[in-house]
């Protein structure tokens, strides 16, 4: 610490990080020598495994871990507030957190309640956790404290942002909801020099993914995507690690395209 109780190192806190996704976006993280705030829902177990990992590819790397959901209020402000009291210092928030729904669902057989699940924890949460960490950034910006700070904030979302399918429209929805968020907030901080970056992956290998594997098999071997294997989560992280690193600074509102090319659109 220094003489104002900050590290000198970067912190990042990164939201749905104890396995998939954000386990390797907290990975690669660790190698570009951020500290991390691990944030879980549910699976401590996970979320351990996450932390042994981090270790494994940083020594240096500290890590703290916080229980909660983005989709609660007062999950959101401990979150904050453990960050804020174990690190002094925030430089990189990535808003990876998100489910996908119980069961798909043709547009006309929905429910509310899946509707309501997935707006809260893909879009309302990362919202308001975006308002109360970009009130912080601005704060220390203004304060001084912190040399050369240089604060950034990601959104992971999908091409599910823009690609329609009928039978999961609520997770279609919550995710181009998140697009949207990314020009909001990047309009609104870049005069206040945070600047605000969209990750959208494409068919990434993870549990989430596992049991659609032989559809998605088949799709690639035929050319869904130029590039014809599935995408890793350790793709998205190194990704996330560009931006961390400041490879950049002219870019806000950016789109990130993390799909093997499946945004083309080809005859």
């Amino acid at each position: 610490m220094n003489s104002q109780g900050t590290s000198n190192r970067k912190v990042a806190l990164v939201t749905g990080a104890s396995r998939g996704i954000g386990r390797a976006i907290a990975v690669e993280l660790a190698r570009v020598n951020y500290d991390l705030m691990i944030n879980y829902a549910v699976n401590e177990a996970a979320a351990q495994e996450a932390v042994a990992a981090i270790h494994a590819a940083s020594e240096r790397a500290r890590i703290e871990t916080c229980r909660g959901s983005v989709a609660q209020a007062s999950d959101r402000e401990n979150l904050v507030q453990k960050t804020r009291e174990t690190f002094g210092r925030l430089d990189l928030l990535v808003n990876n957190a998100g489910i996908s729904p119980g069961h798909r669902a043709d547009l006309l057989d929905a429910t509310v309640e899946s509707f309501d699940q997935l707006i809260d924890v893909n879009l309302k949460g990362p919202y308001f956790l975006t308002q109360a960490v970009a009130r912080w950034m601005i704060e220390q910006r203004t304060g001084g404290e912190i040399s050369d700070y240089r604060p950034a904030i990601i959104n992971i979302t999908s091409v599910s942002a823009y690609a329609a399918s009928p039978e999961r429209g609520d997770y279609c929805v919550s995710k181009a909801g998140l697009s949207m968020m990314t020009k909001l907030y990047a309009a609104r901080l870049a005069g206040d020099g945070i600047n605000v970056y969209e990750i959208r992956p494409g068919v990434i290998s993870t549990d989430m993914t596992a049991g659609v594997k032989e559809k998605y098999d088949g799709l690639i071997a035929e050319g869904l995507t130029p590039i014809r294997r599935w995408g890793t989560p350790e793709d998205v992280g190194l990704a996330v690690a560009a931006i961390a690193t400041g490879m950049l600074p002219f870019s806000t509102g950016e789109v990130i395209d993390v799909d093997g090319g499946f945004h083309l659109r080809r005859l």
